[in-house]
């Protein structure tokens, strides 16, 4: 298995997104092992504030100089916050994905069911398994 950063204290979608929750709230963006994969991001496509995402459906497209992919909503929710500075500097995903490379935040829908999210240990299994 490469060498992927894989913190503990999120969780993940078999999509290799992120999510942090922060009360009714989740902090989204791509993992270690997607900006690796994409190679240099060279734009980011994401939601206006206010949008409506659900489940698994797409929500916005990451370029990078070897593929354009869809972002996938890792819940169902109202987005109420999006990462501004990706549309000028879509390389801090590829820098700090964790961090400064966060995509959006989403208030979670009340009556959805609990996004199907994997722990830190199921996702590096997940990455493992398709390495090979």
């Amino acid at each position: 298995m490469g060498d992927y950063q894989i913190p503990g204290d999120l969780e993940y979608t078999r999509e290799d997104e992120w999510a942090q929750r922060q009360g009714s709230r989740l902090r989204c963006g791509i993992t270690d092992y997607a900006q690796q994969q994409l190679g240099d991001i060279v734009f980011v496509e994401l939601p206006a504030v206010g949008a409506q995402l659900e489940l698994g459906k797409p929500f916005g497209v990451i370029e990078s100089v070897k593929a354009v992919s869809d972002l996938f909503a890792p819940a169902s929710g109202r987005v109420v916050e999006v990462n501004a500075r990706l549309a000028e500097r879509p390389e801090t995903v590829n820098e700090d994905c964790y961090g400064e490379g966060w995509m959006l935040v989403l208030e979670l829908d009340p009556d959805a069911a609990s996004p199907p999210l994997l722990d830190a240990a199921a996702y590096a299994k997940h990455v493992a398994d398709r390495s090979h």
